[in-house]
C-alpha cells in the first residue's frame, strides 16, 4: 500500500489461509545472518486470528528455504499452519511447532498491527517492500537442495 508501513486493508486477509508479502531487514545484525545475504528481501505471510493479524517470515524452522505460502496461501488445518513439504505443524497464534521433524521450534515473527482498518508493519526490524512473494526467474530450472556439496 504504502511506504510507511501500511501493507493491506484487514478485510482483504484470508480467514482461512496466509496473506503473503515481502520485507527487508533494517537491523544489521538480521542483514549479515550468516545463511541471509546482507539486506536480502524475504518472505512474510500474515493470518487473521482472533486478536487480529499475526506474521511470521515465511519459512520452515526445519530447512530455513522451505517456504510455507508457495504463493497460493499456506496449507492450514484446524487453525494450524502446515509445512507441505515435511508435514510439520505450527500454531497460527504462536508459531509454535507442535509436530514435525523441527518440533519445539518458532516461527520468526514479523510484527503486525491493525489500525483504522488496516494492516500496518510495526516491526522495527524490518521494512514493508511489497504485496506477494518474491518474484524468480521461471527459465530458471536450477534446485535449491536440502544438501550442499
Amino acid at each position: 500500500m504504502s511506504a510507511d508501513g501500511q501493507i493491506v486493508p484487514v478485510a482483504d486477509v484470508p480467514t482461512d489461509t496466509t496473506f503473503l508479502f515481502r520485507v527487508r531487514p533494517t537491523d544489521a545484525d538480521i542483514q549479515e545472518s550468516p545463511d541471509r545475504e546482507s539486506g536480502e528481501i524475504r518472505e512474510a505471510i500474515m493470518l487473521r486470528d482472533d486478536a487480529g493479524v499475526v506474521g511470521w517470515l515465511n519459512y520452515c524452522q526445519h530447512f530455513r528455504h522451505i517456504k510455507l505460502d508457495k504463493g497460493s496461501g499456506a496449507e492450514m488445518r484446524n487453525g494450524e499452519i502446515i509445512c507441505t513439504n515435511h508435514g510439520a505443524y505450527f500454531e497460527s497464534d504462536t508459531g509454535f511447532c507442535n509436530f514435525g521433524p523441527c518440533e519445539g521450534a518458532y516461527l520468526s515473527e514479523v510484527d503486525l498491527a491493525v489500525e483504522d482498518g488496516v494492516v500496518q508493519l510495526v516491526d522495527d526490524d524490518y521494512e514493508f517492500v511489497g504485496c506477494g512473494g518474491i518474484e524468480t526467474d521461471p527459465t530458471d530450472l536450477g534446485s535449491k537442495s536440502n544438501r550442499e556439496f
